[in-house]
């Protein structure tokens, strides 16, 4: 007699086994793997701008879109993302994003015309868009207690995949033409993909916004619009830069590998200067830390004017706009009450800032379409982060009584 089969009578296949349930290891992995994909889609774009100006004929307008179109879309989906989870689910919609991301970057590296070459360039911008959005709402219903640690690893993250893709995409580009550096980044993005495969299967995406009270974003408030000037003209200058340094550096006489190492500097200097400004920024009021990091991105792009060493104030830039960024992300945080109300904010400073920033790379190209070089370009970024410094000193916070720092509530990042 089988004893076996007695004893253990309701022992299900294999097969039928539920999967093992999400631990906070695992998540984390998951997090940093499709974190580390949400930028190279945009930054890969600046080393390889001058090669596709040259294999389509574009004007520096026309390329100034590559990285246009991915910002735009980061602001303009950043209100639609939360009802397509209602709707379908948060992991069936990060999942949707993720693949979308990957084909259009396969897509993007086979594109034999302008307008598919820009589709395939919006499909990046929408994959990221989405994916960025829906992250933190998984954080937020997940491992609440834990949202600082996610969020710091999350941004470190982006930042890191926007080194490696700056560092890489240009050799690439000298060994293999810029066709195989544009689609190469399609495989670690399907990595991000399978990841969030795993947590699908693990933890099934909940409505985590059907049963929350809506609270409308604040179009009215003055101290809203502060904060969404001071992001945008942040984000103004990042994208800038990060669409037209390495080609600066090309256009200054360097090879495409040489300027994507210049790209890598701007890079590595905006990743360490995230976690650094966010301990150094341990009181209510702000404003301090704001100006020093807004002056000190300003006084990078003055040395950049007056000839100073290109890897050097490019990290000088970037480590401003970098204090700049992780110090504005806390700004709605500052002014709200409840998790409702600071997603709101969240949403409103996100849709204006970057719709703003996208033009950054728009305005550089035209400019240099029409004067022939970037000289005129970095006058108007120097003024830009001059009123990023003229800002600062409005961002009173609220009483202190008035406003309540959540810490389960993640700062939603870009």
């Amino acid at each position: 007699m089988n004893t076996s089969a007695k004893a253990r009578p309701g022992l299900r296949p294999a097969a039928a086994l539920p999967a093992a349930p999400l631990t906070m290891s695992v998540a984390i992995l998951c997090v940093v793997l499709v974190a580390l994909q949400l930028r190279p889609g945009i930054v890969s774009a600046g080393p390889l701008l001058p090669s596709i100006i040259d294999a389509f004929g574009l004007s520096y307008l026309q390329a100034s879109l590559l990285t246009a179109i991915p910002t735009l879309m980061m602001g303009l989906l950043a209100l639609p993302a939360p009802r397509l989870e209602a709707r379908f689910g948060r992991d069936r919609v990060i999942i949707g994003a993720l693949a979308v991301l990957v084909v259009a970057t396969f897509a993007r590296s086979f594109a034999d015309s302008v307008p598919v070459l820009f589709l395939a360039t919006a499909g990046i911008g929408a994959g990221i868009a989405v994916a960025g959005v829906l992250i933190a709402s998984f954080v937020k219903a997940t491992f609440p207690g834990q949202a600082a640690i996610f969020m710091s690893l999350y941004a470190t993250s982006l930042a890191l995949g926007s080194t490696l893709s700056a560092a890489a995409t240009g050799p690439i580009s000298s060994a293999a033409g810029w066709r195989y550096a544009a689609g190469a980044w399609a495989l670690p993005a399907l990595l991000g993909l399978l990841a969030w495969i795993v947590v699908a299967r693990r933890a099934p995406g909940r409505d985590v916004a059907s049963d929350r009270p809506r609270v409308r974003m604040p179009w009215t408030r003055r101290s809203a619009w502060l904060i969404a000037i001071f992001f945008a003209c942040n984000n103004f200058v990042f994208y800038a830069f990060i669409a037209w340094l390495a080609p600066m550096q090309v256009e200054a006489g360097r090879s495409a590998a040489s300027a994507g190492l210049v790209l890598a500097s701007f890079t590595v200097a905006f990743m360490l200067a995230n976690p650094l400004f966010g301990v150094l920024s341990r009181h209510h009021d702000r404003r301090l830390p704001l100006s020093i990091s807004a002056a000190i991105a300003l006084l990078g792009i003055i040395f950049m004017q007056l000839g100073w060493e290109a890897h050097l104030v490019a990290a000088i830039i970037a480590f401003g706009t970098g204090g700049a960024f992780s110090l504005a992300l806390t700004l709605p945080l500052d002014h709200t009450t409840t998790p409702e109300e600071t997603s709101s904010w969240n949403a409103f400073v996100m849709l204006v800032s970057y719709t703003i920033a996208a033009a950054g790379p728009m305005a550089v190209g035209r400019l240099r379409d029409a004067s022939g070089d970037f000289g005129s370009s970095l006058w108007m970024i120097m003024a830009v982060s001059g009123l990023m410094l003229a800002t600062t000193p409005f961002l009173r916070p609220p009483d202190t009584g008035k406003a309540i720092v959540c810490n389960a509530d993640p700062r939603l990042p870009t």
